[in-house]
C-alpha cells in the first residue's frame, strides 16, 4: 500500500540550543520512499547522524528562538503482515548481538518485574504464538486514554493502571516479551489507521532470525506502517528532543492512504 505523510511542527524554545528531530520515514527493507521533502526553516546549524541500529536518521539542529518543521513524504509499504504463529523463537545462545541487547531491561521496560507473570499467564506458549498471545492480552486489558500517562510512566505503571497511549502499550508488550526471553524493541511508525492521528509507537520482536512489527493497540498492521526508527524504549525514538524547555505552538500529523 502507498501512504502520504504530512507533518507540521512549531515549538518555541525557552533558550537557544540544540534540538534532535527523528521524524522521517526510514529507507529500509519493506518500504520504498517515493517522495520526501523537509523544510527546517533557518537553523543556525544542521547535521544528520544515523539513528539506533542504523534505522533512519536523526537531524541535529541548533536553533535560536524556536523550531519549525514541515515534512512531507509518499511511502510505498511492501512488507507483508507476519504470521506470528509460524515464527519460532531463537535460543538465547544463538542470538546475534543486536538482538541480545533487547533482552535487557531499560528505563521504561522493567522486564525483570514480569518474569513470574509471563511464566504463569502464558505457560506452554513459545515463539510467535507467545508474542501473539501477549499482544492480544495487552490490547484487551488496557484502555486507550489520551493524557492518562506522563513521560515518566513505565511498563510497571501501565500494568497497574491498565490504561495509556501507544507508547505505554508498546512499553508493556516489550517488557513482557523480554521477560519471556524474546528480544523486543520500540519502533516509531506512521500509519493511516491511527486515531487520533499522531506519531505512533509499536513493537518489533526478534523471531526466526528477523525483526517483525507488532502493534499492541490493534490500530495498525505491519503492512500498513512506515517505519521511522527503533530503540530500547521511547527515549531512543522521541520525535523531538531538546535541552531546554519547548512550548508547543503547532503539531499536526496527517497520514492518509493513497488509493491504488
Amino acid at each position: 500500500m502507498r501512504m502520504k505523510i504530512d507533518v507540521t511542527l512549531d515549538y518555541a524554545l525557552e533558550a537557544p540550543g540544540p534540538a534532535l528531530l527523528l521524524i522521517e520515514a526510514a529507507g529500509v527493507a519493506g518500504q520504498v520512499l517515493n517522495r520526501t521533502d523537509i523544510d527546517l526553516g533557518q537553523p543556525q546549524k544542521l547535521a544528520r547522524v544515523p539513528a539506533e541500529e542504523g534505522v533512519g536518521e536523526r537531524i541535529v539542529l541548533r536553533v535560536a528562538e524556536g523550531l519549525t518543521c514541515r515534512y512531507a513524504a509518499e511511502v510505498q509499504v511492501t512488507r507483508p503482515c507476519p504470521d506470528l504463529d509460524a515464527l519460532a523463537a531463537v535460543a538465547v545462545e544463538d542470538m546475534p548481538g543486536d538482538a541480545l541487547r533487547y533482552l535487557l531491561p531499560s528505563r521504561y521496560c522493567q522486564a525483570e518485574r514480569f518474569t513470574h507473570f509471563t511464566g504463569s499467564r502464558f505457560s506452554g506458549l513459545t515463539g510467535g504464538g507467545l508474542v501473539a498471545a501477549m499482544r492480544d492480552w495487552v490490547e484487551r486489558n488496557l484502555d486507550y486514554v489520551s493524557g492518562a500517562s506522563t513521560g515518566d510512566t513505565t511498563a510497571a505503571d501501565t500494568f497497574l493502571d491498565r490504561r495509556g497511549v501507544c507508547r505505554d502499550y508498546a512499553h508493556l508488550l516489550i517488557a513482557l516479551c523480554r521477560a519471556a526471553q524474546i528480544p523486543a524493541r520500540i519502533a516509531s511508525v506512521y500509519a493511516p489507521d491511527v486515531s487520533p492521528p499522531d506519531f505512533h509507537a509499536v513493537v518489533q520482536v526478534y523471531l526466526a532470525g528477523d525483526w517483525y512489527l507488532v502493534d499492541p493497540t490493534g490500530m495498525a498492521r505491519a503492512d500498513r506502517m512506515a517505519l521511522v526508527a527503533v530503540g530500547r524504549d521511547a527515549t531512543d525514538v522521541a520525535f523531538l528532543t531538546t535541552t531546554t524547555a519547548a512550548e508547543l505552538r503547532v503539531q499536526r500529523v496527517e497520514v492518509t492512504e493513497i488509493p491504488a
